[in-house]
């Protein structure tokens, strides 16, 4: 037997117990705002509307090898929406829905991220809206690609739960699931 190469059980017993990765541990510490987009979809009578924000700033301090101590920050400039129409880009302004005047910003911040494997995470954090801040888990799924690393996501909001859409916007016309989805586009440092 060659003393250079372990032997098949010392393997064997390694990856059992995980002691190499499963892929090769990178840090990624600046977001491309650029190549990166946030969009969302609701219904609204019943029809699946499509939209995406323009304008947003992002920081991210991840290390692959150490995802606990992950930290990820977001800035979502609310009149940067577009919602399919000028009509409906304008009237998202108003204080029943963003209230952007007052609000300009929806903000996250993560509080914790846990590594489920497989280059997925659960990113919790504080989602502030509208003044109101709720305590949200995003999924997240990690591409790398060309010392590229892909941070796919979504969630499923309420808009009652950030007071969006109220008086005559309350009933059933506008669907109160919001589901968003984001791919944050960050080289590997």
């Amino acid at each position: 037997m060659n003393s250079r190469f372990p032997s098949f059980s010392v393997l064997a017993v390694a990856l059992a117990f995980g002691c190499f990765p499963s892929v090769e541990a990178a840090e990624y510490t600046q977001v491309n705002e650029t190549a990166s987009t946030i969009s969302f979809t609701y219904n609204q009578f019943s029809s699946r509307v499509y939209g995406t924000f323009a304008r947003f700033k992002a920081s991210l301090d991840f290390d692959t090898a150490n995802p606990s101590a992950g930290h990820a920050t977001l800035a979502i400039q609310l009149d940067s929406i577009d919602a399919g129409s000028e009509d409906a880009n304008t009237e998202l302004q108003k204080p029943a829905w963003f209230d952007s005047e007052k609000y300009p910003e929806a903000t996250f911040e993560s509080t914790d991220v846990k590594s489920l494997g497989d280059n997925r995470y659960t990113i919790t954090g504080k989602l502030t809206l509208r003044g109101v801040t709720r305590e949200v888990a995003v999924p997240v799924h990690l591409k790398a690609e060309n010392a590229i690393g892909i941070f796919d996501g979504q969630l499923t909001l309420k808009r009652s739960d950030f007071k969006i859409g109220e008086g005559e916007w309350g009933d059933t016309v506008v669907s109160d699931d919001i589901n968003i989805r984001f791919r944050m586009v960050a080289p590997q440092r």
